[in-house]
């Protein structure tokens, strides 16, 4: 008997690749739960999810499992994986108060320890997105969302720490807010300048300007999101 998952999504959602089988299916599943397909809150089968991508089981688990890892997902016992809840207004405020502890000082480190070859490293990273996407779907806009991370984690990779790098990839920061943010229909212009002006700062190698950049940066996109409500 078919499942409400793929009651409500059958026909809807393209078999996976059988290429790079593993990744396809990450990225399916991904989409589903970034797009609100899969809503906060729901159960996760593996049988149907297996169904519905029509490839087997083994390659499911293993991604419910990463993507558990990621934040993305639950996991209870006897109840299996469901879609982890939105982040709430007080949540967003306090993830944003770790970051604007930890940023502003990897940028101006960063900005110290500038090489040419560090240089090249975040303009190419800026290049990467030359502009927003305009689509609300996962499909559209997870490349600026591959970009937010990548870039900030290249800036934490700058400074130098390695403690710092990995207790702000521990928070699944990108994923969590790209959630909202695209839920909620906004565009991505205005993060796009404002990594602009930071990656500027860093490269000419001026500490006090790459802080005060990513500060400002950080204040900027907490107050898009409380303003946008849960």
């Amino acid at each position: 008997m078919a499942s409400e998952l793929e009651k409500r999504l059958m026909g809807r959602v393209p078999a996976a690749r059988r290429s790079v089988l593993t990744e396809d299916v990450h990225e399916r599943v991904k989409g589903l739960i970034m797009n609100g397909d899969l809503e906060p809150g729901a159960r996760v089968n593996i049988y149907a999810v297996a169904r519905l991508l029509e490839v087997s089981q083994t390659p499911v688990r293993e991604v419910l499992s990463a993507l558990e890892s990621e934040g993305l997902l639950t996991k209870e016992a006897l109840r299996g994986y469901s879609v982890a809840p939105l982040l709430t207004p007080g949540q967003i405020a306090d993830l944003y108060q770790l970051r604007l502890l930890l940023e502003p000082w990897a940028a101006g480190r960063a900005a110290e320890l500038v090489t040419a070859e560090a240089g090249e490293r975040v303009r190419a990273e800026l290049a990467s997105v030359p502009k927003a996407p305009q689509g609300t779907r996962y499909e559209d806009y997870h490349g600026l969302a591959d970009h937010d991370a990548r870039f900030h984690d290249l800036i934490a990779e700058l400074s130098g720490s390695g403690a710092l790098r990995e207790s702000l990839r521990r928070t699944h920061s990108h994923l969590h807010l790209f959630r909202i943010e695209y839920a909620g229909r906004r565009d991505g212009d205005p993060t796009l300048a404002e990594h602009a002006r930071i990656a500027e700062a860093v490269v000419a190698g001026r500490p006090e300007a790459a802080s005060e950049a990513m500060r400002a940066h950080l204040a900027a996109a907490r107050d898009r999101f409380l303003q946008m409500g849960p």
